[in-house]
């Protein structure tokens, strides 16, 4: 491997251990027509260090994230918001980001770091066993999938970018260069959402029509903010930080501010967001 690579797995893989700690508020969401209203904030992880990563289970009321442990390893846990149980998913030696439920619900699909410098994307089946290992000849940042069989990839480089993977034949196309870390699947389209650096300050939510391979530009982020999440009927949520945002693309007029019930005070150095598939939950990373 590289030098410059090496040197890039050390500063992206291992930033967290800089950061301060973060931790996952549960609120319920209520969409009403044009209106979302966030109520009834839960800290589910209330755990010091990082806490990250938030990817909701298609189909049952779990919510999968990153957790450092002791030794500071990033494993995977699991909190049902039923029960309000939560579970270690992985105990390894190595470290799993990015947990996220693959559209056969038979897996977890995550980043997995190795001790000899890898950056590899992998798969834990949800009934337990060994992890299957999807891509090992890239350094895998962040990913999504669009159906069984391809995905969309943040591949850590000069500059980031964008991969599209068919993996029956293993065909894999860079779209774009300059990216975000945040990938979605948007709802009742076959596409999904990525952010476009242009410059230090113009930043682009744009979409690629998965069965086209067009690229097109949704809207503006909010300054300098690259996470994002789609509500089941097609609108975006975002932060700037302690507030919370959405944008309709179907009015696209601009980004207008969420009311909360309660919580607002909880609100400080919004990151990563998640919705689940009901659109009842939505999931927000905060600093600790």
């Amino acid at each position: 491997m590289k030098l410059f690579q090496l040197l890039l797995l050390f500063v992206c893989g291992f930033s967290a251990y800089g950061q301060s700690g973060s931790e996952i508020l549960l609120f319920d969401l209520k969409i009403k027509k044009n209106k979302i209203m966030l109520s009834n904030p839960k800290n589910i992880t209330n755990h010091p260090g990082y806490d990250n990563q938030p990817g909701f289970n298609r189909t049952e009321p779990v919510l999968y994230y990153s957790s450092f442990n002791d030794d500071g390893r990033s494993d995977i846990k699991s909190y049902n918001y039923q029960t309000g149980e939560t579970s270690s998913v992985t105990q390894t030696p190595e470290r799993e980001y990015s947990p996220t439920h693959t559209p056969d619900n038979a897996y977890l699909s995550c980043i997995i770091q190795r001790d000899n410098g890898a950056q590899d994307l992998g798969k834990y089946p949800l009934a337990g066993g060994d992890p299957y290992t999807l891509v090992d000849n890239l350094i895998v940042g962040y990913h999504v999938w669009t159906d069984n069989s391809h995905l969309a990839m943040f591949i850590l480089g000069e500059p980031n970018t964008l991969h599209y993977l068919r993996l029956p034949t293993k065909e894999d196309t860079v779209l774009a260069q300059n990216i975000g870390r945040s990938l979605h699947q948007i709802p009742g389209e076959r596409a999904i959402s990525f952010i476009q650096k242009n410059s230090a300050t113009n930043w682009e939510i744009k979409k690629l029509d998965t069965e086209t391979m067009l690229i097109s530009t949704i809207a503006p982020t909010l300054p300098s903010r690259e996470d994002i999440c789609w509500t089941p009927d097609g609108k975006i949520i975002s932060s700037d930080g302690t507030k919370l945002f959405v944008f309709d693309p179907k009015k696209g007029k601009s980004w207008k501010e969420i009311p909360l019930a309660s919580g607002a005070e909880l609100l400080k150095g919004v990151s990563r967001l998640a919705i689940n598939s009901k659109g009842d939950k939505l999931a927000v990373v905060v600093a600790q």
